[in-house]
């Protein structure tokens, strides 16, 4: 049996060795399809990293597929059980950097939309696919600098399905309809070297922060909301001493991130632990950086489609959900009022020997196409 048209795709671009910010020329391959099925394709460029836009159709509602064709480094070749850019089938699994996080899902929209312009030539509204190479990577070039630049040309989006790996058990068990905040915090305590026989002429950083942490790990931040978990406060790295075990440090740096929902911002955090660390009396340097504000869909007619198409496809209810880390849907979300995430099983994503079923690649297509339909059917 020939391989299916999205099987196919997805071994194409499995094996280009697109690490991120290097498109590989997959994006070249895409927009030759596109062009083929009557998109407009235009390369925005931004720094060192190639994005993709395409669009077919000039009026509303747009519905826009988005995603990346950059992944993430392999590690060590001599782990993997076959060359991670030589896709590989074995078991029932397509294996292959990238396989699950995205370039099926990719593979998926392309050929979903081929498959419905072919068959709905006069469909309602316009397609789009956002495909950008900076995802896995700053993420400073890519769909963010993308959305900046359809803004400024009035380009309103009013639906997108952003292709990440949400699946969790069963293709379709789970979308993801918002994503927490990532907000993360490098605070310096001072006090003074010292002779560790000598502790009354020093002042040690780390006995002084560690009243201020207790209560910093204790705080209740928020108590999330119907969408999302309460904010949570984890420390990555502590680090003070200069090697010696006689001397008292000078400093104390502490790392610190809290994933954060649309209950709190980035301003009442940052507010609520300068107030914790003045009432313990530090002297302390504290720098902010901002990965990602939350994003939220709330139900509406994007997540009412994706659940019909996904039950009548796989016969899975599928459940929204909040969690994980950062994507670029906290990008689209400025210049899109309905922004979810679906794609493949992400047990795999990042590891060794990543993989899809190769039984879930139909279905995944079939979903995105039968999405397209509910929301873009052909005029009366």
């Amino acid at each position: 049996m020939p391989d299916s048209a999205v099987l196919q795709l997805t071994r194409d671009l499995i094996a280009r060795p697109s690490v991120t910010p290097d498109d590989q020329g997959c994006q070249e391959l895409l927009a030759a399809r596109l062009q083929a099925a009557g998109f407009t394709c235009e390369t925005l460029t931004f720094g060192n990293v190639e994005n993709l836009w395409a669009r077919r159709g000039t009026m509303g509602p747009l519905l826009v597929f988005a995603g990346h064709t950059d992944v993430v480094p392999t590690g060590p070749l001599e782990q993997w059980d076959s060359p991670p850019f030589v896709p590989t089938e074995r078991e029932g699994n397509l294996y292959g950097r990238g396989a699950a996080d995205m370039k099926s899902s990719i593979a998926a929209f392309v050929v979903a939309v081929e498959e419905f312009v072919a068959a709905h030539p006069g469909h309602a509204g316009s397609i789009g696919l956002l495909i950008t190479a900076d995802e896995e990577g700053p993420s400073i070039e890519g769909t963010v600098k993308v959305c900046q630049a359809l803004s400024a040309r009035g380009e309103q989006l009013d639906y997108c399905i952003v292709g990440e790996p949400t699946s969790v058990d069963r293709l379709g068990d789970t979308v993801k309809n918002g994503r927490r905040g990532s907000l993360s915090g490098k605070l310096t305590v001072k006090g003074k070297q010292g002779h560790i026989a000598y502790p009354h002429l020093a002042h040690n950083p780390i006995h002084l922060l560690a009243p201020a942490l207790v209560e910093l790990t204790r705080q209740e931040w928020d108590a999330g909301n119907e969408y999302f978990p309460a904010t949570a406060f984890q420390v990555s790295n502590l680090h003070s001493g200069t090697g010696a075990t006689n001397v008292i440090p000078g400093t104390a740096v502490l790392d610190f991130n809290f994933r954060f929902s649309t209950a709190s911002t980035p301003e009442t955090l940052k507010a609520r632990v300068d107030a914790i660390l003045q009432s313990h009396k530090l002297d302390y340097d504290l720098d902010w950086t901002l990965g990602g504000e939350p994003f939220l869909t709330p139900r509406g007619e994007l997540s009412k489609a994706l659940e019909q198409a996904i039950l009548v496809e796989t016969g899975v209810a599928t459940q929204l959900s909040t969690t994980g880390g950062t994507s670029d849907g906290r990008f689209i979300a400025k210049i899109c009022p309905q922004v979810i995430e679906f794609g493949p099983i992400n047990a795999s994503i990042h590891q060794l020997n990543e993989h899809i079923r190769l039984d879930t690649l139909e279905p995944l297509k079939n979903i995105y196409r039968r999405t397209l339909g509910l929301l873009l059917p052909d005029p009366d």
